[in-house]
């Protein structure tokens, strides 16, 4: 149990690369009972209309804010996506905030007697945030599958589709430090198996209440 985390839960981290099926795997968890906190929805959180993360985005990415006084994630993703100065500028802003609001959700977790969440998160092993956690599942694919699947998903070239995959650090490296490999390359059936048997595994893992 890492001291960052409240006492008497157990966070289990969730991650994978584009198009690996992460997102599958976080819901055949929660289809199981598994507490998520998604890191995806909690950065949205933070910038939501009044907050202080929506206020300090703007003031550094002028033109960000649409009409409706909600940010435009597209136009700023657009900004930062080629710019690795732009994205550290971001992501020096908005990993603070996120890693807060993450905390209170456990923390809420816990007190509601929870003994084991599940943090699913894009960037865990790019921010080195998987040696605060109990635990990491890794969701993999061969990079041909990646590849297949980003063009068929996002209707993305061939050129953009490798683009998207190289900005990210690689499956393989993210697997050197997992506790937990998802294979997500065959059925659906092939992956509900793996996260069933890998749920049995945690939840037996707990202490007796």
């Amino acid at each position: 149990m890492s001291v960052f985390w409240p006492e008497g839960i157990r966070v289990i981290g969730l991650t994978g690369g584009i198009a690996s099926g992460k997102s599958t795997v976080s819901g055949m968890l929660r289809e199981l009972g598994a507490p998520i906190v998604d890191a995806d929805v909690v950065a949205r959180e933070v910038v939501e209309p009044g907050t202080e993360g929506l206020e300090r985005v703007a003031a550094r990415f002028p033109g960000v804010v649409g009409p409706d006084g909600r940010l435009d994630r597209e136009r700023l993703g657009a900004r930062v996506f080629a710019n690795e100065a732009e994205r550290q500028a971001l992501n020096a802003i908005l990993h603070p905030l996120i890693q807060q609001q993450v905390i209170r959700h456990v923390e809420a977790l816990a007190r509601a007697g929870e003994r084991l969440a599940i943090y699913d998160a894009p960037l865990i092993v790019e921010n080195q945030l998987h040696h605060l956690l109990d635990g990491l599942i890794v969701v993999a694919v061969p990079p041909k599958v990646q590849l297949e699947r980003l063009i068929a998903r996002n209707g993305y070239s061939p050129e953009e589709a490798r683009a998207r995959i190289a900005a990210q650090l690689p499956l393989e490296e993210k697997k050197k430090v997992a506790t937990w490999v998802i294979d997500n390359s065959g059925t659906l059936e092939q992956t509900r198996e793996q996260v069933e048997r890998l749920w049995r595994s945690l939840t037996g893992m707990l202490p007796p209440r």
